[in-house]
């Protein structure tokens, strides 16, 4: 009888000191868990932190697109004359070159692809709960209301004024207003850019 209690006592000890040795050694770092946390909460806080990097993932890409596009809309704006018609009622009306007019389409398509893809990587970032837009973002998203429904509209009154001037046609009626949209669209997008990305900060914007 003494020598089975002595047995179990022995392998108590033995036990104890296998915890022991579990607790302490090395990398038994302690858990979230050990320190309080539920599974919900951690679980939450992975679900935030990743969304947090695919967010700040996609408006990088986002940004880096937004300057690139920047470029053929400034050449498309710049051979906008060439795919012009030009002369006045009662004279000759000189007619653009198909060479013009097509490098001029191209660029067109190029900018609105681009420009749409861009604002794609924007809208469909994970929003953060509970965050606001401020200071020059704020200008950013409304500058969007600007250039956004004149990337629609731009497109749409170049496709009918070549369809006029392929008709031989002077361009006319609302067709006429292709190039005021393109440079307020242009305008509107050069300002959200530099609102975001210019050194100085306007402090009318960073107060609000």
């Amino acid at each position: 009888m003494l020598q089975s209690g002595g047995t179990g006592q022995a392998a108590g000890a033995d036990q104890k000191q296998t915890n022991q040795q579990e607790q302490t050694k090395p990398g038994g770092a302690p858990s979230l868990g050990d320190l309080g946390f539920t599974p919900q909460q951690t679980q939450a806080d992975a679900e935030m932190q990743a969304r947090l990097e695919k967010r700040t993932h996609m408006l990088k890409i986002h940004q880096t697109l937004g300057l690139i596009t920047a470029i053929p809309m400034a050449a498309t704006l710049i051979t906008g004359p060439q795919a012009k018609a030009k002369g006045k009622n009662g004279e000759t009306i000189t007619e653009p070159t198909d060479a013009n007019l097509d490098f001029h389409i191209a660029l067109g398509g190029l900018t609105t692809a681009m420009y749409f893809t861009t604002a794609y990587y924007s809208m469909f970032a994970p929003k953060i709960p509970g965050v606001q837009p401020k200071g020059a973002i704020r200008l950013h998203r409304a500058l969007e209301w600007v250039h956004g429904p004149g990337m629609i509209v731009t497109p749409v009154l170049g496709i009918m004024a070549y369809k006029q001037e392929n008709s031989g046609e002077k361009v006319h009626g609302i067709a006429s207003y292709h190039g005021t949209a393109a440079w307020v669209t242009a305008g509107a997008y050069g300002a959200s850019i530099v609102a975001v990305s210019w050194p100085i900060h306007w402090k009318f914007w960073e107060g609000r």
